[in-house]
């Protein structure tokens, strides 16, 4: 069913203290064979750990004590509580647990269970209900570097060797910590003692007191502050190089802002006396939302004015937001299961944007949105692979599987979908959580949980057609390969109540017929794509920046969808020569990366190259007349971006005027080492493509550079940059560089060796590389240091012929009996995509050949 309308509004209650039950959406089932919590009420934790560090050694290892109290809820004579990669010792000659508190049971045996990381307790006796128990244990550790759980990082300063003792408890691995019940649903009070060296300093998630601390410790670490409406302090905290440069400065003053903008949207005040940011040299996620003390990558939250890009200073605002949103949404109150990491992750990204555009106005960062979300997640949801926003609770219960949740599809489409709701609501009601619907001439179709249901319970979204002439509109599933089998049942048999915004005659309309352009999803608001009759097609030219990029974007991936041609998607570039906007151009590249991929290796790249260059000339002229032949910024946010766009693309179709220009630029600095002089935001592509053009000698320029850059995003340019090589022999020398932690941090390696792949130049080498050292990548670097599902995805994009089918089969099959962990979903998708792509090939080439070579009468130089 379609509901059409120029303005629909469906209601949904909102409510901040339970909304994360879900209740308005679906009934959960609990299940008490795999929940501990089903039998214990945890009450708090008393934890104690020592560290013992040498800095002349390797390993460094820690010791704790820890006591449990926890109240039973029901009689058992079983206590699960999680445990992993801990050594305990024996206590009193018996057991390496001591129960104690009312008539206790006596211990019968432990043992530990690895597939589900369980320390079970097993009881002579059973325990009683209402009655309150101590649960005592003595464990060591090591205080690896493999970015998970209680775990080192290392920075060198002054040449002398630094440790940074911190944590990554989340999703799983609190676990590996000190004995607990790691459930997202069982919060408790801790009593933390941490037993540090003389002259370290420690950061707690709540103001520290002798005897109370975190596992945060820090060896000359430094912090700047200031004070919010003088009650919450406010500290940035890096590396001391990094704090005297002043690279924490913007950080420190976008938070107050954007700290201040969620206190008004949630009604709440922050329920904190501090806000602590932490940038870390080695940091497996990009930040980690521990309340009062948010940890980063160095890259996403330091920050220099002079050689930062504004695309690195928008990554930090947005992602102080996201972890600021989450102080709120997903601390102050919490998700029952994982299989509701959507309503955490989906949360916090969609009001991200809305934290930033409040605390940077000029910005209009809300568009972005669409292209660094929604269609980023289209992608991926269209494919029969793909899963639903909340699933069963049973269907998650394993380490990896709880790991896989944190995907696209929770964050983007969460994201997605909470944005569709809130412009069908508006934003004040969804924000209010307003139980009685306070709009005019509103009509729900169904009943609100019924409505949402059809978004959050099935996979995928639906592709509407809109006939003009005759005003009829359907929907579908819209499947990437519309050969595709679906396996997976939907109790809703793939149909949606969709929310339809239009508009004809460039004003919202009442009724849709007539032979006048109709556009639909204004502002690309609704969670779906839209295909119209062919004559509509053509008469759609004078349309909003946004919809122009979203008419692209439906354009090319109804093509691959095979609901209309490819020649049709194609022509929706030509006006480009004349489009100076970032949206529409960021759309069409983002579409044309597909192609890139599957064509760059075949016949058709070179008119293609031709084609692009024709289209990309003039915004590259457009962009040095409006910067003065490159001496001045652009004013405008999007302006700066797609100043990026048409130095990249007009370099990589070799126009020859702008390839000169980098090579320049990049000598210039060759010459003069410790004067960078190359505009910041320009500097990713002005990088890569002098290295690309250049051999040894400014690969081995570049390398340096990155060996001794001071900011962190200064130096993932560069490491991005010597991916562009085109030499053979230095790609291999790169990707072996990522097995030596001393070269690449266990963080960057796998951003690495997607980074090879990208390059046509790379791409079998990366895909070679990883499957001579899968065994030991999978099983030395754990799911902390090593992102393998981006991995699998990274070096399978361009696989698109029978033969690299083939040997992805014959990959899956060598490693199948030991399973893939966190990269089980992604190899899936990998072989789906596969598929699609051969036959995308077989079907599209020859078409594609011939459409741009008949738009290419001349090469431009």
């Amino acid at each position: 069913m379609v509901v059409i309308s120029s303005v629909i509004f469906f209601y949904i209650s909102i409510n901040l203290h339970s909304f994360m039950s879900v209740a308005e959406f679906c009934t959960t089932i609990y299940h008490e064979l795999f929940m501990s919590a089903s039998v214990i009420f945890q009450f708090l934790y008393m934890l104690q750990r020592c560290i013992l560090i040498n800095v002349s050694v390797v390993s460094i290892n820690s010791s704790g004590q820890s006591t449990v109290e926890f109240e039973c809820v029901k009689e058992t004579d079983l206590i699960l509580i999680h445990s992993n990669k801990l050594n305990y010792t024996t206590l009193d000659n018996t057991h390496i647990v001591r129960l104690n508190g009312g008539s206790a049971p006596n211990i019968k045996s432990t043992w530990l269970q690895p597939k589900t990381q369980y320390l079970v307790i097993q009881l002579y006796g059973k325990l009683t209900q209402g009655q309150k128990y101590l649960l005592y244990a003595e464990f060591t550790g090591e205080l690896a570097d493999d970015l998970a759980g209680f775990y080192r990082s290392e920075y060198e300063e002054d040449g002398v060797r630094k440790i940074v003792a911190t944590s990554q408890m989340h999703p799983t691995h609190a676990r590996k910590t000190f004995p607990c019940f790691d459930e997202p649903a069982i919060k408790a009070v801790f009593y933390m003692t941490l037993i540090h060296p003389p002259g370290t300093n420690i950061l707690a998630f709540k103001p520290n007191t002798h005897k109370s601390h975190s596992l945060n410790y820090l060896q000359t670490f430094l912090h700047k502050h200031k004070n919010l409406l003088s009650c919450v302090q406010i500290r940035i905290w890096a590396r001391r190089a990094a704090i005297d440069q002043g690279q924490g400065d913007y950080a420190l003053n976008v938070t107050g802002p954007i700290l201040n903008f969620f206190q008004l949207y949630y009604n709440i005040s922050y329920p904190l006396s501090k806000s602590d940011h932490i940038a870390l040299p080695d940091f497996y996620f990009g930040a980690m939302e521990n309340w009062g003390l948010v940890t980063y990558r160095e890259t996403n939250l330091l920050y220099d004015p002079v050689t930062s890009s504004n695309g690195n200073k928008e990554t930090t605002a947005t992602i102080i937001a996201h972890e600021l949103a989450h102080m709120w949404f997903g601390n102050l109150v919490t998700l029952q299961w994982w299989n509701e990491v959507w309503l955490n992750e989906g949360f916090a990204t969609y009001v991200s944007y809305l934290g930033v555009n409040y605390a940077e106005p000029d910005w209009n960062v809300k568009d972005l949105i669409v292209l660094d979300d929604i269609h980023r997640v289209f992608a991926v949801d269209a494919l029969t692979s793909s899963h639903p926003l909340s699933t069963k609770e049973d269907s998650i219960i394993l380490p990896d599987q709880i790991t896989e949740q944190f995907d696209t599809i929770s964050y983007s489409k969460g994201a997605a979908v909470l944005r569709m709701l809130s412009d069908f609501l508006s934003e004040p009601v969804f924000v209010q959580g307003l139980n009685v619907l306070k709009a005019n001439n509103v009509s729900l179709p169904r009943p609100v949980c019924e409505i949402m249901n059809r978004w959050v319970l099935q996979m995928g979204f639906p592709v509407v057609t809109i006939d003009t002439p005759t005003g009829k509109v359907t929907q579908r599933h819209f499947l990437l390969d519309p050969e595709s089998n679906v396996t997976v049942e939907s109790p809703y048999n793939y149909e949606w109540l969709i929310p339809v915004r239009w508009m004809k005659r460039g004003e919202v309309q009442g009724a849709m017929s007539g032979d006048l352009w109709v556009l639909a999803n204004i502002n690309a608001t609704g969670y779906y794509r839209v295909n119209y009759d062919l004559g509509n097609w053509e008469r759609l030219l004078v349309i909003p920046v946004i919809n122009r990029a979203q008419l692209v974007d439906d354009a090319f991936n109804l093509a691959r969808a095979q609901l209309v041609s490819t020649t049709l998607a194609l022509r929706t570039t030509s006006y480009l020569s004349l489009e100076t906007e970032y949206m529409p151009w960021q759309s069409t590249l983002n579409n044309l990366h597909y192609y890139y991929l599957m064509l760059d290796r075949t016949e058709v790249y070179q008119p293609m190259q031709n084609y692009i260059k024709m289209l990309v000339t003039p915004l590259f002229l457009h962009f040095k007349n409006m910067t003065s032949d490159w001496v001045r910024v652009p004013d405008r946010h999007t302006e700066q971006y797609n100043q990026v766009n048409a130095i990249r693309m007009a370099c990589r179709t070799g126009l020859t005027e702008c390839q000169n220009l980098t090579i320049t630029w990049f000598k210039q600095w060759m010459d003069r080492p410790q004067h960078n002089l190359i505009e910041p935001n320009l500097r990713s592509a002005v990088y890569c493509s002098a290295i690309a053009a250049g051999g040894e000698v400014e690969w081995e320029f570049g390398w340096s550079q990155f060996e001794d850059a001071t900011l962190a995003s200064e130096a993932s340019k560069l490491m991005s940059a010597l991916a562009c090589t085109t030499k053979v022999q230095l790609l291999e020398r790169y990707l072996s560089y990522t097995l030596n932690s001393t070269l690449i941090r266990k963080q960057d390696a796998s951003t690495v060796i997607t980074a090879v792949a990208s390059n046509r130049v790379g791409q079998s080498l990366a895909w070679d590389f990883v499957r001579e050292h899968w065994e030991y990548m999978f099983t030395q670097y754990g799911v902390g240091a090593f992102n393998f599902a981006s991995l699998i995805n990274g070096v399978t994009a361009r696989f698109s012929t029978p033969a690299e089918l083939q040997h992805l089969g014959e990959f899956m099959e060598e490693h199948g009996a030991a399973g893939f962990g966190t990269a089980t979903l992604a190899v899936e998708q990998a072989l789906e995509r596969t598929r699609a792509n051969i036959k995308w090939l077989q079907q599209n080439k020859q078409e594609i050949w011939d459409w741009f070579n008949s738009q290419t009468g001349h090469q431009i130089h």
